[in-house]
């Protein structure tokens, strides 16, 4: 899939990286939002602002779409920043609100003719481009449809649609898989994958940590600050504590327990399971002397660290600060 900006747009990218944040602090009246933020998001890559709701993702990416006044710190976009430039960078990035804001009595077809003349996209330049949108999102027998009657998915493939009708050179995704069904999800990413193959620069937020991996580049916000920064692959790869999955017929009672063990720095619910980590290895023995103490203990293994193990751990290391 390919969506080219017209000829007179050609080479007007720059060797800056896409997105540079120093020293960003934001905060809604007395309440705090970011603190001291800072992070590059570097050309032709998929770079996901991953944390839970209140961290801080929806700030950085609004004041990156120049949607907040920057006061404190500096916000630039290709090099623009973003108080003095707002009419350019807006010309040159797509947005993705978290929550669907189309115009759900508008057919598919008229969003897109509406997003289309918005941004002064030329009728025989319009036509093209949405032929190959219709393509990639396969929202093309679908074009007479009001976006109220679309699906959870389909609306965020048009939502998408809507945002890259311009050809932008940036995409700001906030939580686009948020509330859409498993598949969804999945074909979302590989449309993800298939525009930055195409040259695309993807800032995306999102809550699930499965998706963290599907980025080139991760940071995770906690509170408004960065706790990690840096490829998931190496992350996952440098990750030196030990982890361990934990199944129990009583997972409360054994989480109790266990949180009385010195072994143990931390453990998390997984589903019915418990995750534990520990800075040092634990034996068989050991853990037949828990069962003994906590019969509910039914079986352990040692497992990889996943995004989510990393996170949690890092976020419950983070709670007295």
């Amino acid at each position: 899939m390919t969506l080219s900006p017209p000829d007179s747009e050609a080479g007007s990218k720059v060797s800056e990286a896409a997105v540079s944040l120093k020293g960003f602090s934001f905060q809604y009246q007395a309440h705090p939002a970011v603190r001291d933020l800072s992070l590059e998001v570097q050309n032709g890559i998929i770079h996901g602002l991953i944390g839970p709701d209140g961290a801080g993702k929806t700030t950085v990416m609004r004041s990156i779409c120049t949607l907040l006044d920057v006061a404190e710190g500096s916000v630039s976009v290709f090099g623009l920043e973003v108080n003095k430039h707002r009419t350019e960078i807006r010309s040159r990035l797509g947005y993705m609100p978290q929550r669907f804001s189309l115009y759900q009595d508008l057919t598919v077809e008229e969003n897109l003719r509406f997003f289309a003349r918005l941004f002064g996209i030329p009728e025989q330049e319009y036509a093209r481009r949405r032929e190959t949108l219709y393509s990639f999102s396969r929202l093309g027998p679908f074009q007479n449809r009001r976006a109220k009657a679309l699906s959870g998915g389909m609306k965020q493939k048009l939502a998408l649609s809507c945002a890259l009708v311009h050809a932008p050179e940036l995409l700001v995704l906030d939580e686009p898989t948020f509330g859409v069904d498993p598949v969804s999800r999945m074909e979302f990413w590989d449309i993800l994958h298939d525009l930055k193959k195409q040259g695309s620069t993807i800032l995306v937020s999102t809550a699930y940590m499965d998706e963290a991996e599907k980025c080139d580049h991760v940071t995770l916000l906690h509170k408004g600050r960065i706790l990690l920064d840096g490829d998931p692959a190496r992350i996952l790869k440098n990750w030196t504590t030990n982890i361990y999955s934990l199944g129990s017929d009583a997972p409360r009672e054994l989480a109790r327990f266990l949180a009385s063990q010195p072994e143990v720095l931390s453990s998390q619910f997984f589903g019915a399971d418990l995750h534990i980590t520990a800075k040092e290895e634990i034996g068989a023995t050991k853990f037949r002397s828990w069962q003994a103490q906590c019969p509910s203990l039914r079986k352990w293994e040692k497992i990889p660290a996943g995004m989510e193990d990393i996170f949690l751990e890092l976020m419950e290391n983070d709670q007295d600060r």
